[in-house]
């Protein structure tokens, strides 16, 4: 994966879902950062997310105890999820 796609469904490697709103920069260095958002209730009501987007992307162990998706990515893109959260 080179760059994230803006209003596709992303899978934590966790198993939780998550919306990209859009993507930002940031004013001092230009990094590409990701807007996210949870696509399920948070007990702390947190609902918009910002990472950058070489670390949204980054790869991670599939032997991690946390992982399991069993991703080798910290987001992957879900396919099999096109449903249209912008509107």
């Amino acid at each position: 994966m080179e760059k994230v796609e803006i209003g596709k469904v992303y899978r934590h490697f966790k198993g939780n879902y998550y919306f990209v709103e859009n993507i930002a920069y940031d004013s001092e260095t230009t990094e590409r950062i990701v807007v996210y958002k949870p696509l399920y209730e948070r007990e702390d009501k947190k609902t918009l997310w910002v990472r950058p987007e070489k670390m949204f992307l980054s790869e991670i162990s599939t032997e991690r105890p946390d992982n399991i998706t069993g991703q080798t990515h910290r987001f992957e893109i879900v396919k099999e999820i096109e449903k249209n959260y912008i509107n």
